[in-house]
Parts: structure tokens; C-alpha cells; sequence
């Protein structure tokens, strides 16, 4: 038996909970499935330590799709960007300059938090709509599209008829192969570790990117954790770098995150387990097929630098929510439209991301020093630094 629906969407990662959250919101029939149920514990394995930062544009997609009622009591505000120069001879600030968000906007520049806490929230959204099928553990299996309709066929035997499919599973989308969509990859011989810190010293709110080689060092403010202060962590570094730490004892750890973070919060302990994430760039040739639209890493993957990865998702998500009418879900012109309105900026997005990485991992000292300059040069001129603000929030 064929269950036909308004929406399906495959993938239950945050981006396509958030899709089913916002199509559901809306009023659409919409299933969604994944073939992993989402861990919503910090402390269980295999949980997603990472963190989000939902920037001002977000916020009202988040909005509309009944979420953000439920983030906001664990938002933590980011209020300044502090971009830190590290690229002397010794592992010491050398260059520090301060993006406060109070210089282009009321607001703070963003919001942040754990990937694992937004599962929780984004399932629970869910299971308060009716009109909303969440199927964990289910996979999307073989997609078949026709003019009329999407028809998809489930890991349990199950099939279903869609007016709209969204492919939001992941960098290696099982959707976006069954339609023959290439794909354009950077590769950097970079990985990201993620992990969460306590420090004596509090941060104020304040989001920092410690530069010196192999890729930037984040801090990124969390609640406080057993009474401390505490941060999230992305250490981003080459992969036999990021090898060699993985193998390091604890203690030797300790000593080499802290000698990497230039005791900015004071002595870091570790508060969590580390995680590992590959880093790439990609984009997909086209955001959009028959019946179908590819969004969050389907459609394009960014380096976690500048909060612009699941920013851009939900950018997606936006445009598809304004431009679908329940008369035309899923037919060839808004798809069409869809894909010209989103794939200019996120191509424009992962080339101001990939030059910003690849300054990051400079090892020559002659070019870390280049880069100091240039950091000066830039935060020095008021007109230049504002604008890098708006861009980098998505302030039109």
C-alpha cells in the first residue's frame, strides 16, 4: 500500500528536523525519516558535541516553524567575534581585534547551541504536530520522480508518494545520487576535533578564533557546566595532526590545548569527549530536480568557520518555505526558483569560506605575518569592518 503525502523529507539530522518542523508548521502532510535515530543526550555515545550558532537571519525561519520558543531558554548570545593572531615564533597573542555586534545591530550576532540539545528540542517540536511523521531508523531507499509526483521507496518495504521530496541527508546524499546530481569537492587534508572546555576566567559572551596554523582554534560561549564557565571547542588541524592528538594521554592533551589556545580563559580542562569531523568544501551542480530540492549539506558543505554551515540550511529552508504554495509544492518553476535564488550565495559563501580556511592553515611565517597585517589593515578600516559584519551575519 502507497501512503501519499505533501512532503517527504530524507534526513533527520537538525536541518531536516527543522524542515519537517517548518512544512509541518505550515500546514503539510510531511514523513520524514533517517536511517540513525538522533542521539538527544550530550553524555550518550556517539552524541554530537558540536555547536550551532543560529545567526539573526534564523531566527525567524526558526520562528515560524515553532522552534525557537523551545531553543531560546538554552541559547547562549553571542555578542562579540574576537579573532585572534597567534602566528608569531611562540604560541602567543599577538594581534587581537574585537567584531562587536553593537556596531551594525541591536542584537547579539547569533545564538548558540549544542547540536545535541537541538535534536532534542527539533524531536519534540515534531511529536507535537500531527501532521508530521517521524519515522527514525527508516532510510530512504530508491526515489523515482514523474511530473506529478515523487515516488520513494522505504528501508522497511514501506512506499510513499510525495508532491515534494527534500534531500537533507548529508554530504553523501543517497537522494541527490538517485538523481545524477554531481558534485564539485575541496579537500584540505584537514579535520576538525570538537569538545567542550571549562576555564576560570568567564567569556563574557564572547565567541574567539585563536589563528596560528593548520587552522583556526574556536571558542564558542555554552552555559556554565558543574559551576565553571564553559566553552565549546572546534580545533581544526591537519589530519596527522589531528591523529597525533587524538593518541596523546590526557595530561599531554591538556598541556597542548592550552599551549594552542594561548591561556586566553586561563588554564582549559577538558569537559567532554572529542569528536572528529572531516573538513571539506562542496557544492552540488544543481540545488534542484524533478520533484525535488537539495538543501544543508545535500546541497552544499562549508568548513566550520564563521557559523556559516547550518546558517546556510536554514537560508534554504526559508527560501522553500516562501516560495511554496500548497496549488504548486514540488512543481518545476518554484524548484527552478528556488535553485537561482539559493546556489549564487552559497557558492559565493564557500569561496569567502575556503579563502578564509586556507588563511587559517598558512604554516610559512613570512605569510602568517602577512596575515597579521592584513587582519590589522582590515578591522582598522570602520566602513570595511562593518560591512565583513553584515556579511558574515547575512544582513542584507
Amino acid at each position: 500500500m502507497r501512503q501519499s503525502v505533501d512532503v517527504l523529507v530524507s534526513g533527520g539530522g537538525v536541518a531536516g528536523l527543522a524542515a519537517a518542523a517548518a512544512f509541518g508548521s505550515a500546514g503539510y502532510s510531511v514523513i520524514c525519516v533517517d536511517p540513525a535515530p538522533p542521539i538527544t543526550d550530550g553524555t550518550a555515545p556517539g552524541a554530537d558535541l558540536r555547536t550551532t550558532a543560529f545567526l539573526q537571519p534564523s531566527i525567524p525561519v526558526l520562528e515560524a516553524a515553532g522552534l525557537w520558543e523551545r531553543l531560546q531558554p538554552h541559547a547562549m548570545p553571542l555578542q562579540v567575534m574576537r579573532i585572534v593572531d597567534a602566528g608569531g615564533a611562540e604560541p602567543v597573542a599577538r594581534i587581537t581585534h574585537d567584531f562587536n555586534a553593537a556596531d551594525v545591530s541591536a542584537q547579539p550576532f547569533g545564538w548558540n547551541l549544542p547540536n545535541w540539545l537541538l535534536r532534542r528540542e527539533f524531536v519534540a517540536r515534531l511529536d507535537a504536530l500531527e501532521n508530521v511523521d517521524f519515522r527514525p531508523g527508516t532510510a530512504t531507499s530508491r526515489v523515482f520522480t514523474r511530473e506529478s509526483e515523487a515516488l520513494v521507496t522505504l528501508s522497511d518495504g514501506s512506499r510513499v508518494s510525495a508532491r515534494l521530496v527534500i534531500a537533507a541527508d548529508g554530504r553523501h546524499s543517497p537522494v541527490r545520487k538517485a538523481l545524477g546530481i554531481p558534485v564539485q569537492t575541496t579537500r584540505y587534508g584537514q579535520k576538525a576535533l570538537a569538545f567542550a572546555v571549562t576555564h576560570p576566567e568567564p567569556h563574557n559572551n564572547v565567541s574567539t578564533e585563536v589563528h596560528r596554523s593548520g587552522g583556526p582554534f574556536t571558542l564558542v560561549p555554552l552555559g556554565d557546566h558543574q559551576g565553571k564557565p564553559c566553552s565549546a571547542v572546534v580545533w581544526m588541524e591537519t589530519g596527522p595532526e589531528v591523529d597525533r592528538l587524538r593518541q596523546l594521554d590526557p595530561a599531554a592533551f591538556e598541556q597542548a590545548m592550552n599551549e594552542r589556545s594561548c591561556g586566553l580563559y586561563g588554564w582549559l580542562e577538558q569537559a567532554t569527549p572529542l569528536t572528529v569531523w572531516p573538513i571539506i568544501t562542496q557544492i552540488a551542480e544543481r540545488f534542484n530536480g524533478q520533484r525535488v530540492a537539495l538543501m544543508a549539506e545535500a546541497a552544499h558543505v562549508v568548513p566550520p568557520i564563521g557559523a556559516q554551515g547550518l546558517n546556510m540550511s536554514l537560508g534554504d529552508l526559508g527560501a522553500l518555505i516562501a516560495l511554496a504554495a500548497p496549488e504548486t509544492l514540488g512543481e518545476s518553476g518554484p524548484l527552478q526558483a528556488y535553485h537561482r535564488r539559493r546556489w549564487p550565495e552559497a557558492k559565493l559563501r564557500l569561496a569567502g569560506v575556503d579563502a578564509l580556511n586556507r588563511a587559517s592553515m598558512i604554516d610559512a611565517q613570512p605569510l602568517r605575518d602577512a596575515r597579521a597585517a592584513a587582519l590589522h589593515a582590515l578591522y582598522s578600516l570602520a566602513p570595511v569592518r562593518r560591512g565583513l559584519m553584515q556579511l558574515g551575519i547575512g544582513m542584507r
